[in-house]
């Protein structure tokens, strides 16, 4: 599992190994942010290793929380992915898989009964 995080202002949602199938370590960061000041809310989930934290922005910002989540070692800022990165990632995967698909039929349509057709095959 990777870390990731999602932010608006007023929520953040951290997602880190640390907790998931971990309640002792879910329950520790529960209390270690409900405790900030500016923070709102603080849900946590074992399974999915998801933290939400609703917090008062005018009070509290997103990179103050995730240092406090750093600085206790709950957190990697340097291995997480935003949602940006992670949508980024993934529609650049599906168009790899398409393209080549498109490449697959186009090969095929060319080279389809003839001995070259082997090579749509591979490719």
């Amino acid at each position: 599992m990777s870390y990731y995080v999602h932010d608006v202002p007023g929520r953040l949602r951290v997602k880190t190994p640390a907790i998931k199938g971990n309640p002792a370590r879910a329950l520790q960061i529960e209390e270690l942010l409900s405790k900030k000041e500016g923070v709102l809310s603080v849900v946590s989930n074992k399974t999915t290793g998801s933290v939400v934290i609703n917090y008062d922005s005018d009070v509290l910002n997103k990179e103050a929380i995730l240092d406090i989540l750093t600085k206790r070692g709950h957190f990697d800022p340097s291995k997480a992915v935003t949602n940006d990165q992670l949508i980024e990632d993934t529609v650049s995967k599906s168009g790899k898989l398409v393209s080549k698909a498109v490449l697959g039929l186009l090969m095929d349509a060319a080279f389809g009964g003839t001995p070259l057709s082997v090579l749509t095959a591979i490719l």
